[in-house]
């Protein structure tokens, strides 16, 4: 009876366990979370707007919707003490991204694709109950609109949009130049582009004699000729002026990140990057570059270019991300220092406005500066970077540092810049964070925060007196949006492992478990191999490349941050240029032998390794120097070096790392070229390109699949005529991780 009792009560004290259990993680979960974009404190200092995109898999659609969510006043505490929980989406009737509040804070606008393609929007806010009382379509432009920004005093929005050059050659017909182009290609048989200079085409699509150009347009502007859209407000095509006129990307392309333009405090001056290098496809050279805001509407083109400046001339690298600080006396912005070296180190810079001098933040790390801000005061900025110790975490975190020029350094002989004296340098939280921005009041900040465990969420941080390096404080999470899909999920905590790895060089590696995982068992491996190649593993969240979604049936995923990995300084970076399959190829099979020796779990019989761009070339150097793995996946790798750098359109990245072009060092490209390797090749393969993809042409993943079906590999290539260097689209996706899946499942023996 007594041995009965125990059971049951054994039983009554398991059964909540067990119907809270949780799950492995699917791709279908995955799609299931919200996307969750940069915070944007309203001026009052009561709310936060952010997106969040939605992934409908069943109609294989992305959607960006706006939402916003209660932000308490620094002085009183966590929002949650005050009952002020709960985001809402605040526009659900269209598509909208990227909000913007307007100095009054009465309105935002933010971009949607709901009517004419994509469009500005404004959208009247009541600021007391955080909803919105109506939207309206701001611009009609043909070309489309994109990157919004409100001028200081509220009168006029700035916008990004792609037209032809030589439409602006007369400003009051330009937008009607544009629709007329546009229709006419539309509407033409003949879809032949002629080129008559390199970076014809670029990223996933080809430039089709555009440039993207930044106008400015009045918000205020009644017209009968558009639809009534609530307020029944908008403007005139024609209202719209063109501030970067010429045969220029204004700005620059960018993947995403900070805005590489800005407007001065006070609405006057705006600050661009842009690249007027001759030959763009072998140039880093972005400057940053000033012109007034105010034109009168028939100004011509050459007037404009004639009151435009570059305040950067002097750096034949990269400058880029302007921002003005709030009292109007800098512009800070990131800069690089070695030409044509896309992944020389980022610096913090700080110029003068006054006298144009420039002056470079001393910083006690040798990193990449990130997403940077100002306090409201103008008396410090706010950055993200890594050390050693975020580094060891595989985390990116925020930093501070005080900006007190000293007038008595010296300045540098090869820059001209002064140094600054650096009079606190502070690290500020400890997490994967990023988009980091001031609320009103200036002590607190807002920012996004990852790991591998979670996608982005908005974090709160009320910055105290006092920073205790030793316990920082860890903020408020404001957004909860994934938080019931992910309660359900079983996830694994990041791993972090240092072994010695090529020239003696302690080499940082990163391990993730499976699910309900046993010590006892023996689990297969995922060998991941990361891309840039100066890119890095660490404790963040990817839908491309999502180690827990790998872990889920049944794996040890395995990382390895080789020679060339960021976040460990320059001159680590700098080992893999002109040795792409040495230092890198000795780093993951030393760091591969330490995982195995010192993790009994892992059969070592039972491996295979994924990657891809660079981590793709990796893939197909060890086709021809290894065989140890199983199987291997191959995403948008080179596979011929010389082939590759005469079809990619970013040509100074081939040049920088393997110093010089296939006419000029050939020993090189032949030297690390893996198809000169083929005869070694035995590794059943999965090959996977997007005919898109204009930095690693489709045509290497082609020749790789040739050579592996004539030599009788076993093989299988995955093609996407919709992608390119990544696959973004849902349905394309599940594609993806399925074949990837499945092809890793076979080889290994996992069922």
């Amino acid at each position: 009876m007594r041995r009965a009792l125990v059971l049951i009560l054994v039983l009554i004290c398991t059964l909540p366990a067990l119907s809270q259990a949780k799950r492995p993680f699917t791709f279908e979960d995955m799609m299931a979370l919200k996307r969750v974009g940069e915070p944007v404190p309203s001026p009052d200092g009561k709310w936060v707007l952010f997106s969040a995109v939605d992934v409908d898999l069943a109609a294989d659609k992305k959607t960006p919707h706006v939402w916003i969510v209660p932000l308490a006043s620094e002085t009183q505490g966590p929002s949650t003490a005050l009952g002020m929980t709960g985001e809402r989406m605040i526009i659900a009737d269209q598509d909208a991204d990227r909000p913007r509040w307007s100095p009054d804070g009465k309105r935002f606008a933010f971009i949607s694709t709901k009517e004419n393609g994509s469009q500005v929007w404004i959208a009247d806010v009541d600021s007391a109950a955080g909803a919105v009382t109506g939207v309206r379509r701001l611009t009609d432009i043909k070309s489309g609109a994109g990157g919004e920004l409100w001028s200081p005093d509220g009168k006029n929005i700035l916008f990004t949009s792609d037209v032809y050059p030589g439409c602006d050659n007369s400003p009051a017909d330009e937008a009607a130049c544009n629709a007329k182009r546009l229709e006419e290609w539309k509407e033409s048989k003949v879809k032949a582009l002629l080129f008559d200079r390199l970076l014809y085409r670029h990223w996933n699509a080809y430039k089709e004699g555009k440039r993207s150009h930044i106008f400015v347009v009045p918000v205020e502007v009644k017209t009968p000729t558009l639809p009534n859209t609530g307020a029944g407000w908008g403007t005139l095509v024609s209202e719209a002026r063109d501030l970067t006129p010429g045969d220029y990307d204004a700005p620059v392309f960018s993947l995403g990140g900070q805005d590489d333009y800005a407007l001065s405090p006070d609405g006057q001056e705006l600050c661009y990057a842009s690249n007027h290098d001759k030959v763009e496809a072998i140039s880093t050279n972005n400057d940053l570059w000033i012109v007034p805001v105010n034109w009168d509407a028939n100004a011509k083109p050459a007037d404009v270019l004639a009151k435009t400046k570059n305040i950067t001339v002097d750096n034949p690298a990269s400058d880029s991300n302007p921002l003005y600080s709030p009292d109007g006396k800098w512009i800070a912005y990131r800069a690089q220092q070695r030409p044509g070296d896309e992944s020389d180190r980022f610096r913090l810079m700080i110029l003068d406005r006054a006298t144009g001098e420039k002056r470079n933040l001393a910083q006690p790390m040798d990193d990449w500066i990130n997403w940077f801000t100002w306090t409201p005061d103008s008396s410090e900025i706010f950055f993200v970077a890594t050390d050693a110790e975020a580094r060891n975490r595989g985390q990116t975190t925020i930093w501070s540092t005080t900006v007190a020029p000293n007038m008595s350094a010296p300045k540098n002989l090869h820059s001209g810049e002064r140094a600054l004296a650096v009079i606190s340098m502070k690290r500020i939280t400890r997490g994967y964070d990023d988009d980091l921005v001031f609320t009103r009041e200036g002590r607190a900040i807002l920012f996004t925060r990852m790991s591998l465990e979670h996608p982005s969420q908005i974090q709160r941080l009320v910055l105290p007196a006092r920073l205790d390096p030793s316990d920082l404080p860890q903020g408020e999470q404001l957004t909860h949006l994934n938080d019931s899909v992910l309660s359900q999920i079983a996830m694994s905590p990041l791993e972090s492992f240092w072994f010695e790895g090529a020239y003696g060089d302690k080499v940082q590696g990163f391990l993730v478990k499976p699910p309900n995982f046993d010590a006892g068992k023996k689990y297969p491996v995922k060998f991941l191999i990361h891309g840039g190649p100066e890119g890095a593993w660490g404790d963040d969240w990817s839908y491309r490349w999502n180690p827990e979604l790998f872990a889920a049936n049944g794996y040890v995923v395995i990382m390895i941050n080789f020679h060339g990995s960021t976040g460990y300084g320059q001159k680590f970076i700098d080992a893999i240029n002109d040795d792409w399959g040495g230092a890198p190829f000795e780093d993951l099979m030393k760091g591969l032998d330490y995982a195995e020796k010192t993790y009994p779990f892992i059969d070592k019989d039972r491996e295979c390794a994924l990657g891809a761009s660079y981590g793709g070339y990796a893939i197909n150097w060890i086709l021809g120097h290894t065989d140890r793995f199983k199987c291997l996946v191959s995403h948008d790798g080179m596979f011929n070096s010389t082939s590759a750098w005469g079809t990619t359109e970013e040509l100074w990245f081939n040049d920088w790392e393997f110093k010089g072009t296939p006419y000029t060092n050939r020993d090189s490209y032949d030297k690390w070229s893996p198809h000169l390797y083929a005869t070694k090749f035995k590794t059943p393969t999965l090959v996977i390109h997007g005919q898109l993809d204009y930095r690693l042409d489709v045509s290497e993943g082609f020749q790789l699949f040739t050579t592996l079906q004539r030599l009788g590999v076993p093989s299988k290539m995955l093609y996407f005529p919709d992608e390119g260097h990544w696959v973004l689209k849902p349905q394309n996706s599940q594609l993806w991780y399925r074949t990837v899946n499945g092809w890793v499942d076979q080889w290994t023996g996992v069922r």
